[in-house]
């Protein structure tokens, strides 16, 4: 039996949906049980190799490529999606005094901001869904916020002083790489070839069927309306999804190596 984990954001719920509700052909193998969990909780598992298949952050993923090896299929990927650097609104924010939040330290946002940032930066680590509040009340002076967050927070009196995904793209020309699911190398050639067949029939057939995963997903999406999980799917989901293809996988080889050139990632 395989162990499996991904988030609980609308992005991998939605993805996730058809393959752990029997909807998908799953090929002969068995999956246990899905863990849900924030972001950060899934790079630290992986760090500890304790999943089979897993979702977790590109950066995560540069420090655990000798374990670990990336699926074609389910990975949040693409332009315009990227993290947002935010700072109340009014109040200017200069990064090297300012401490910053972060939604975890293996995440892609901390490491986007480590690439973006001048020199370094004091940093906050917190849970993503805190970050807003603690930059609105000065817990914090800046913060990155990724997931859902980039939706709402003018309604929380922040403003953005730099939008990540943006910076990524104009700087380097490559779509933004967030996020992947990955599966442990000891599982074999032919075994992760058919794991990544089964993910990559769940995206397809979520794509095909979207209102069939809409009460699973609105099961773990707490306390977000309607709107913004729509909003958070049409960002999230796309053709990098479904396969990485060539210039998806040319984005995360630039982005490891990047990762690798910056001292980031063992050598």
């Amino acid at each position: 039996m395989l162990s499996l984990a991904f988030s609980p954001c609308p992005n991998d719920t939605f993805i996730f949906h058809a393959m752990t509700h029997g909807l998908v052909d799953t090929r002969g193998l068995v999956f246990a049980d899905p863990l849900l969990a924030d972001v950060e909780t899934l790079n630290s598992w992986a760090l500890q190799g304790r999943l089979d298949v897993t979702k977790l952050s590109f950066h995560a993923l540069g420090h655990v490529l000798d374990r670990y090896l990336l699926l074609d299929a389910g990975s949040a990927l693409g332009r315009g999606c990227g993290p947002l650097l935010v700072s109340r609104q009014g109040v200017p924010l200069d990064v090297r005094q300012a401490v910053i939040a972060i939604p975890g330290r293996y995440t892609t946002a901390a490491m986007l901001l480590q690439l973006y940032a001048p020199s370094p930066v004091q940093t906050k680590i917190m849970a993503f869904d805190r970050i807003m509040e603690a930059v609105a009340d000065g817990t914090v002076d800046g913060g990155v916020i990724i997931h859902e967050s980039r939706f709402t927070y003018q309604q929380h009196g922040l403003a953005c002083v730099q939008d990540l995904g943006k910076w990524w793209e104009e700087t380097t020309g490559q779509p933004l790489p967030l996020g992947g699911i990955a599966a442990q190398r000891s599982l074999g050639p032919e075994k992760i070839r058919l794991i990544e067949e089964v993910i990559g029939d769940s995206v397809s057939y979520a794509c095909s069927h979207p209102e069939e995963s809409c009460q699973y997903i609105r099961t773990h999406a707490q306390e977000m309306g309607r709107e913004i999980i729509n909003s958070h799917i049409e960002l999230y989901v796309n053709a990098f999804s479904v396969s990485l293809g060539e210039e998806g996988r040319r984005a995360v080889d630039f982005f490891l190596n990047l990762g690798r050139e910056k001292g980031i990632f063992r050598p």
